[in-house]
């Protein structure tokens, strides 16, 4: 029912934002892998409420229990259930929203689709649902960079019409966590947390894109045709709450070029491997990954539920007014970078053992299905 993401290592998260807690069930997990509830806590840290004045102030520590799949700091290679209790909700403020629907918010499509939904802070539609993929992609962050070294940082480029300029090849974690904002540029980061803060006060709420860079991805991740590795991508950020938009590469800008502008051309390096000179490409041919540094965007909508009024109607197609209460982000951008992290993670560590799984077979087992064939 659309809970359940990738082929070989597989997520399925559940809970809703105000019931008894959120969590994810991991099936396809390598064995032996060292993994720790510190670890994973690390990355739930950086997506969690209450983090500072431009972020909701709902307080919760999110704090992670390793339910199964994880014996004496190894993982087992049975299913990983993961919980994050709920412990500061407050469904009380959401009872004008039981009846009234939230502009552009998931109330109407949810009792249009269902007949029910739990409208205590959004249910399942709530970014709180997030808490699974996060705590699912620090996994996978681990496995990748155990099985290849790769390296996957995000950050914030852009909120509403402040723009940052970031090298995305040579950012660093670092930089991103210097500021409450999470973009590595100083001077727009400043900027950036000043509109937040005002967009807050006046109890409204702004948008703006996420981008996030992957280095040293093997060659040959991705499949031809349906699977292309930026199609999966694509599916992955795009699930995410506020998510409104996808680029990989040189994205809508490269419709400007010409092909001779925006062509990656070939060279060999100092120890013999084809590269590019360019990475308009994004780290991605054919839908298959180059091995050059995969760059993706993710544009974030305005969050739907503000403090200001607006029209809406009711249930029973009354139409009213509405000024949501609650505890929302003025910007969900900020929190939204370990979250994009997250998915680019699951995507990679999904196609990583895809591959191996498909192509990884020892040299001399192709030589015997030669052998056979001929």
């Amino acid at each position: 029912m659309g809970n359940t993401f990738g082929h070989l290592f597989r997520i399925t998260t559940f809970g809703e934002s105000h019931g008894g807690g959120i969590g994810v069930v991991i099936d396809g997990c390598p064995p032996r892998l060292e993994i720790s509830q510190a670890e994973i806590q690390q990355e739930l840290d950086r997506r969690r409420p209450g983090q500072s004045k431009i972020v909701t102030p709902r307080r919760e520590s999110d704090s992670c229990e390793i339910l199964s799949g994880v014996f004496e700091g190894k993982t087992l290679g049975t299913p990983i259930a993961i919980l994050v209790r709920n412990q500061d909700a407050r469904s009380q403020d959401y009872n004008e929203m039981a009846v009234k629907y939230r502009p552009s918010h998931a109330d109407a499509t949810y009792d249009a689709k269902y007949g029910i939904r739990n409208w205590q802070g959004g249910g399942r539609s709530s970014a709180r649902e997030t808490i699974g993929r996060v705590a699912a992609g620090a996994i996978a962050k681990k496995i990748l960079k155990l099985a290849a070294g790769v390296e996957i940082i995000g950050y914030v480029k852009r909120i509403k019409d402040i723009e940052a300029i970031v090298d995305p090849n040579t950012v660093t974690l670092e930089q991103v966590e210097s500021n409450i904002v999470r973009c590595p540029n100083p001077e727009c980061a400043e900027r950036m947390i000043d509109l937040i803060d005002q967009t807050r006060k006046d109890k409204d709420s702004i948008g703006g894109v996420v981008e996030c860079v992957a280095r040293n991805v093997p060659k040959g991740l991705g499949d031809p045709v349906f699977d292309k590795l930026e199609a999966e991508l694509a599916k992955g950020v795009m699930s995410l709450p506020a998510s409104k938009g996808f680029e990989i590469g040189s994205g809508f800008a490269g419709t400007l070029l010409s092909g001779s502008e925006h062509n990656d051309e070939y060279y060999i390096d100092e120890n013999g491997e084809i590269r590019t000179a360019t990475n308009r490409s994004g780290g991605v041919q054919g839908g298959i990954s180059n091995g050059e540094n995969i760059i993706i965007r993710v544009a974030f909508k305005p969050t739907a539920t503000i403090g200001k009024e607006q029209r809406t109607v009711t249930q029973t197609g009354q139409e009213t007014t509405l000024a949501a209460k609650g505890r929302h982000d003025p910007c969900v951008v900020p929190r939204a970078v370990p979250m994009v992290e997250a998915m680019m993670a699951l995507v990679l560590c999904d196609r990583l053992l895809c591959h191996h799984g498909q192509c990884g077979l020892p040299l001399e087992f192709n030589q015997n299905l030669v052998a056979i064939a001929q």
